[in-house]
């Protein structure tokens, strides 16, 4: 197992190719080569390759590649060559009093169909794109869980740079304000009781999950994104609740993923968690569901080591099993709100084990908008011994029904 997760530790390194160890050529007599005999043995021993990808979908979008040279601040901005690209932040606040709050803000940008011919390139890219954006506040200790959502056309009140991180959807905004330090600003509502007025300053570097700047979702040869994560940003700013200005800090995560499909064919729907660890690790993973409850070949869990360096486990190294489960009274949505989590620690090379409560039973949002109802919710993090050592966000997708087609 050490030598694995070694070998799997910095998945953004490419690897050079090595010589094929078996160089000697012996003919038998019948003419048949010892080497091409030994080739097929091994060939059969060996798992299959994943499928490559595919250059362009069907319908003229480009598909992530690997080996991608990625430039910034220009990457965090918009990508009208791929379908569908979103930015997202879930995170925890405290107040100067000790409450609590959970916050989500997700901006998303779907591109509407394009001509399969070059002319449909260039100028004529965001035309028709359309601008999909979350907001969701959880006040811990009432159990409020507020959320909105909204649906743009490209315009003048929602759009995305190509050039920085410069996001607008109505009056909720995400900018990069400062591109040496990667600092950002979130201006947020939540219908008519609150808001969010938010600085995050990364508190470590930006990370890339997959393998060579490659996230595969699947066997399809389109299923893959470009994964940007910065695993953990320091919050500070005001929550307006109902009138009240509450001055909060706090910890979040941010994800930015560029994609023209994210599902492949029997995929229903994924359970995903990102995890911030107190000793100032984090871990994300996510369980993509097969029609029957499997767990697609394609799931993942990586550990993001203190040092930001990122360790890959694939599905057969770690197993997520559902504790307590929550049924919408709105969609009919019934969700594995609580779960277990096992797999392996890469520093000490020992099983772990963790539990992931919600800190809320209701965190559903319901899709009336973008016609997806799911689960997002902030919870804490246990250790075997029932010690609270983090905390996490979950999204849980397809259980009110299936996502297979939508992404």
């Amino acid at each position: 197992m050490t030598g694995y997760l070694k070998e799997a530790r910095n998945t953004s390194a490419r690897v050079a190719e090595q010589p094929n160890p078996f160089t000697v050529k012996v003919v038998n007599r019948t003419g048949v080569t010892v080497f091409g005999l030994v080739f097929v043995w091994m060939a059969s021993m060996l798992p299959a390759a994943e499928p490559a990808l595919l250059p362009r979908t069907v319908d003229d979008f480009a598909v992530p590649q690997p080996g991608r040279s990625f430039v910034f601040p220009r990457d965090h901005g918009s990508h009208p060559e791929f379908r569908i690209e979103w930015w997202y932040l879930t995170g925890h606040l405290w107040s100067d009093a000790g409450k609590r709050y959970g916050f989500q803000a997700t901006f998303f940008r779907q591109a509407g169909p394009r001509e399969n011919h070059p002319e449909s390139r260039g100028g004529a890219f965001g035309s028709s794109d359309l601008y999909l954006a979350h907001s969701a506040l959880l006040d811990i200790a009432s159990g409020q869980f507020l959320h909105e959502e909204r649906l743009n056309r490209e315009g003048w009140d929602a759009f995305s740079s190509t050039e920085t991180l410069d996001l607008q959807n109505g009056n909720w905004s995400l900018t990069m304000v400062d591109s040496s330090e990667e600092r950002m600003h979130l201006l947020a509502s939540v219908r008519a009781e609150a808001s969010l007025n938010l600085e995050l300053v990364p508190a470590k570097p930006k990370i890339f999950f997959g393998r060579d700047g490659v996230s595969r979702k699947g066997s399809d040869p389109t299923a893959a994104s470009h994964y940007i994560t910065f695993p953990r940003l320091n919050v500070s700013g005001v929550l307006t609740i109902e009138g009240a200005e509450v001055a909060v800090t706090g910890q979040a995560w941010m994800d930015h993923e560029i994609s023209s499909s994210q599902l492949s064919g029997g995929q229903v729907g994924w359970d995903w968690v990102s995890i911030q660890l107190e000793d100032g690790r984090e871990i994300m993973a996510y369980r993509l569901r097969l029609e029957d409850g499997r767990s697609d070949p394609f799931s993942t869990l990586a550990w993001v080591g203190s040092d930001g360096m990122v360790t890959h486990l694939g599905v057969d190294q770690f197993q997520w099993e559902a504790l307590d489960w929550w049924q919408s009274p709105q969609t009919g949505g019934r969700y594995p709100i609580a779960y277990r989590l096992r797999t392996t620690d890469p520093v000490t090379d020992r099983e772990v084990v963790f539990e992931v409560r919600p800190l809320a039973r209701v965190q559903e949002l319901s899709g009336g908008i973008g016609g997806i109802a799911y689960w997002e919710g902030a919870g804490r993090v246990l250790d075997e011994a029932g010690k609270e050592v983090g905390s996490a966000y979950t999204e849980l997708t397809g259980y009110a029904e299936s996502m297979e087609g939508r992404l």
